[in-house]
């Protein structure tokens, strides 16, 4: 049975959108203190929702990070698209992230894009937190028209100006969330729950991260990867534990393979050996990591790959 909470305890869902790359996975692996969510430089990063819990005083906020929000073309950005929207009208509240920064002249221009998104948060009827994030990046005399061109959008619960990446303002941001959420007499979650997500698909996901960083533009959006095999057997031996990994990475095209592979397998060994680095820090234990490479054509317009994917 779950530990009562004291009066005025807040407990509930929270999704975190916007555009592609605008820092929502960077700013739920900040909260969280871990890395559940892969980060790259490219759009479309995040294919589906993933959740994180933050505990924190009078509060438990379960956060939803959510694929970029863009007019979609291909099955796969659909679904990514379908993901995120249907993630607003399941959770207590919304945190919608723009970025900090002003263009020629110090004018701030809000996108025809940008735009749409607002008016899905708006339409969700939730509650809704407005989040600038890189604040680090831009002189702080530039956050004043950043606000103002978002002000009235939207009647905003709170605006608050923050850094995912060096987590400056992130718990003046939570904080600001915090208020929105129902009262309850427990947590939704046991203290030591930190994701939903299984260590197999984070497997996989640490995976597609390196694919995505240490290959050419083409590829990222071509890739998958399927755990097929993830043995603990050998796991509970103290220092010398150790999780066997078998994974399969999904392109579409004969080239797409070689890029991956690279010259006498060098870029599948760099992919291999970041990959295994940060599983094993997360697994907390030795990690033998095994990858192939496989054209699967059009995967990404397949329906029943795609839920074979978990997509």
């Amino acid at each position: 049975m779950a530990e009562r909470a004291a009066p005025g305890f807040r407990a509930g869902t929270v999704a975190i959108v916007g555009r592609p790359n605008v820092g929502k996975s960077t700013l739920l692996n900040r909260v969280l203190g871990e890395k559940i969510a892969i980060v790259s430089p490219r759009p479309q990063t995040t294919r589906t929702r993933i959740l994180g819990v933050w505990n924190g005083p009078g509060a438990q906020i379960a956060l939803f990070d959510t694929p970029g929000l863009h007019r979609a073309e291909g099955a796969l950005n659909r679904r990514m698209v379908e993901v995120a929207l249907a993630t607003l009208s399941e959770v207590d509240a919304v945190l919608l992230l723009v970025e900090a920064g002003t263009g020629p002249g110090g004018r701030v221009e809000v996108g025809e894009a940008t735009r749409w998104i607002v008016e899905q948060v708006a339409g969700s009827g939730r509650p809704a937190v407005l989040g600038i994030n890189k604040m680090d990046r831009a002189p702080r005399e530039t956050l004043l028209p950043v606000i103002a061109a978002y002000k009235d959008l939207h009647a905003w619960a709170e605006i608050v100006p923050f850094s995912a990446l060096t987590g400056e303002n992130v718990d003046r941001l939570l904080a600001a969330v915090a208020p929105h959420l129902p009262e309850a007499g427990a947590p939704l979650f046991p203290p030591d729950v930190l994701t939903d997500q299984a260590e197999r698909v984070l497997a996989a996901e640490y995976v597609r991260e390196q694919v995505m960083l240490q290959t050419r533009q083409e590829i990222p959006y071509a890739a998958a990867v399927e755990i097929e095999e993830f043995d603990e057997s050998e796991r509970e031996k103290g220092r010398h534990g150790l999780v066997r990994i078998q994974a399969l990475v999904l392109v579409e095209r004969e080239g797409q393979k070689a890029i991956v592979i690279g010259k006498g397998g060098a870029s599948l060994k760099r992919i291999g050996t970041a990959a295994r680095q940060g599983l094993e820090r997360l697994l907390g234990c030795k990690v033998f990591l095994g990858i192939r490479v496989k054209v699967d054509e059009r995967w990404s317009e397949r329906p029943e790959a795609l839920r074979r994917l978990g997509l």
